[in-house]
């Protein structure tokens, strides 16, 4: 069986790559297509369905004499709207099948109606069932020293503010070398946290690599990751303990982000002789020049 070949744009972090060659089969993966499509297309996408399936049964109904009774307005206006409440199962009653041939195509259509409802209703408690972590990640990450170690730096925050249990972080960098063959690849190293699992990731949480003799960091500089087209994968998942699902979140850094010999801004602020400290979010973002 022949299939038609796609070509995709996929956003890896630091660049873009176009894909081809891989056979397209949407029929065969709905599911999938309903569950990532934007609220936008997918809503539109099930108006448009709606529209369309009414107006084939309109012209099925024209197909007879005269099938509906009381049909109003006359034509195939009338049969449109008598098509909606059919779909719709809702019988205003006004409107009815009045012959053989228009009872069966209403059959036909109430059929359609409740299944097209119970998948609907189906996809649209998925995607608002689904889990979803609001965790922030800071723009940058940074290289400075931490307990008088060299150290890569990544900070997040939960912008939900809630409790996720047992959260855990993997932060892995990608590097483009060349094999003794001459082979041209990616490779993947797990650079190790310092602490890679957060009880109560509640505010924030401050991920450390130490940058060691016989880590994948050591004697890398902005120059070397940009000749090898570096980038870094930071993964946090947990348990979001309102809801008991699991959630997941990842942020992807080309090279470029990263900020040599800088530190991130303290987000507390000093109170004023209270007992009640400010976190101020709006510099989560914010690093400065660290004195080495």
């Amino acid at each position: 069986m022949k299939h038609r070949l796609s070509r995709r744009s996929i956003y890896l972090g630091d660049r873009w790559v176009d894909t081809t060659g891989m056979p397209w089969q949407p029929w065969q993966d709905i599911y999938h297509l309903s569950m990532t499509v934007s609220w936008t297309r997918f809503i539109g996408t099930i108006a448009l369905l709606f529209v369309t399936i009414n107006l084939l049964f309109a012209m099925i109904f024209g197909l007879g004499q005269a099938p509906i009774a009381n049909l109003s307005p006359p034509g195939f206006a009338g049969r449109f709207f008598f098509s909606v409440e059919t779909l719709a199962t809702v019988g205003y009653g006004d409107m009815h099948p009045q012959t053989l041939f228009g009872h069966l195509v209403a059959t036909v259509e109430i059929f359609s109606g409740v299944i097209s409802t119970a998948l609907t209703t189906g996809l649209i408690f998925a995607r608002f069932s689904r889990p979803r972590a609001r965790i922030l990640f800071a723009r940058h990450p940074v290289v400075t020293r931490m307990d008088g170690h060299r150290s890569l730096v990544i900070r997040a925050a939960n912008a939900r503010q809630n409790v996720i249990v047992d959260a855990s972080a993997r932060l892995r960098l990608i590097l483009r070398e060349v094999t003794p063959e001459g082979e041209t690849l990616r490779r993947i190293y797990d650079l190790p946290l310092v602490r890679e699992q957060h009880p109560i990731f509640l505010l924030g949480w401050t991920m450390i690599h130490r940058i060691d003799p016989g880590t994948p960091m050591e004697g890398l500089d902005a120059a070397h990751l940009a000749e090898r087209h570096a980038s870094l994968i930071l993964t946090i998942s947990g348990v979001d303990e309102t809801t008991g699902q699991t959630m997941q979140a990842r942020e992807t850094y080309n090279h470029e982000a990263i900020r040599w010999g800088h530190r991130y801004v303290d987000l507390f602020v000093p109170s004023d002789g209270g007992d009640v400290e400010l976190m101020d979010y709006t510099r989560f973002h914010d690093v400065q020049v660290s004195p080495e």
